[in-house]
């Protein structure tokens, strides 16, 4: 097992296609999270300038924007709306003054539904989209040191890390692990195999040992890369950061998404005896785990799907959350895999030739 793991790893690390592609993953991660390393706290006369709304559906901190409280979001969306029925829809005062009376003393869903009767269906978007507003400095340093009194700085970049090295890899795994079992399932390679001495077990886990070791390489250059980035521009504003976020991000987010696709590869490989008609099955396989859907409100969003191999963190920075269940999904994500690389031995089992 060790001997075939072991030439797995020498053959990726051989192979042009695996540097070229953890370049390309280090500038497209560089790219989708290096703005969050701008952020710190506002020195005195500093400000944040942008030509963006001053109420949006989602603002990020670097851009100056902070989540609206909850009774102040209502009062602009109430004079919203009274502006609205005056000038679109040519109500007299009076009329508009017991409307918004009515509304008061109904929540948001019952007070949208009460309006729609008017005519007026845009009135829960008009709410969304006072999620946040632009912040003053002290605003600002006030909800950056809220948010950092109990977590580190790099539990929230981390988690964006994730993000978007999860969906790198995801791309960069179907593509690369395509080779894993190439070799052995050419003609006569594959019946040559079969009759040699070697076990199911020990073959199949040194193959899909070595299809692990190689993302999970790629994965840890990426760690160290992005937590010395990280490192350096958080530690110049006084941000706390952590390797260890960084290493439990990349443990519970993306390794049992790889485990699952190298699982993928070596089923197929030995059903079809070639691992080509995976490459399409996984790239279908992650526009599924990568679709949004609606929640219950009917708020559009990612909320994660059924043993989906990318857990994505869409909300803002200090927002970030993962989706709901997604550990529970993990742990059946392994399961299944392991389940798989079973029912791969089988397989092989079948077809060995004594």
């Amino acid at each position: 097992m060790w001997s075939i793991l072991k030439r797995e790893v020498r053959n990726y690390i051989k192979h042009p296609l695996f540097w070229l592609g953890m370049v390309v993953g280090v500038l497209m991660i560089v790219q989708s999270t290096g703005s969050y390393l701008n952020i710190h706290y506002l020195a005195e006369g500093e400000t944040i300038v942008n030509n963006k709304p001053e109420l949006v559906y989602h603002g990020e901190i670097y851009e100056g924007y902070v989540p609206t409280e909850e009774n102040r979001r209502r009062e602009i969306w109430e004079e919203w709306i009274q502006e609205v029925l005056i000038l679109e829809f040519e109500m007299d005062r009076a009329k508009v003054q017991s409307i918004i009376g009515e509304i008061k003393e109904m929540d948001m869903m019952e007070a949208c539904n009460y309006l729609e009767g008017y005519g007026f269906y845009q009135a829960y978007d008009a709410y969304v989209d006072t999620s946040y507003h632009k912040g003053t400095p002290e605003e600002i340093n006030s909800y950056i040191a809220e948010k950092l009194e109990d977590r580190t700085f790099s539990y929230y970049f981390s988690r964006k890390f994730a993000d978007f090295a999860g969906l790198f890899m995801g791309f960069f795994s179907a593509v690369l692990l395509s080779a894993l079992f190439m070799q052995d399932t050419r003609r006569y390679t594959y019946e040559l195999l079969h009759t040699k001495p070697i076990r199911a077990g020990n073959y199949l886990l040194g193959k899909v040992g070595g299809g692990f070791t190689a993302c999970l390489i790629v994965l840890a250059v990426l760690n160290l890369i992005f937590f010395g980035l990280c490192f350096a521009a958080a530690g110049n504003s006084g941000f706390e950061v952590h390797l260890t976020d960084f290493l439990l991000a990349t443990c519970f987010y993306i390794l049992p998404n790889m485990l699952m696709m190298v699982s993928v590869y070596s089923l197929i490989s030995l059903l079809w005896k070639s691992p080509l008609p995976a490459v399409p099955l996984l790239i279908l396989y992650i526009v599924y785990s990568n679709m949004g859907s609606r929640n219950s409100e009917g708020v559009y969003g990612y909320y994660g799907r059924p043993l989906a191999i990318m857990v994505r963190f869409p909300g803002g920075f200090f927002d970030t959350a993962p989706p709901p269940m997604v550990l529970l999904n993990q742990s059946f994500l392994i399961l299944v895999s392991l389940c798989m690389i079973f029912l791969s031995m089988q397989i092989w089992k079948r077809r060995r030739v004594y």
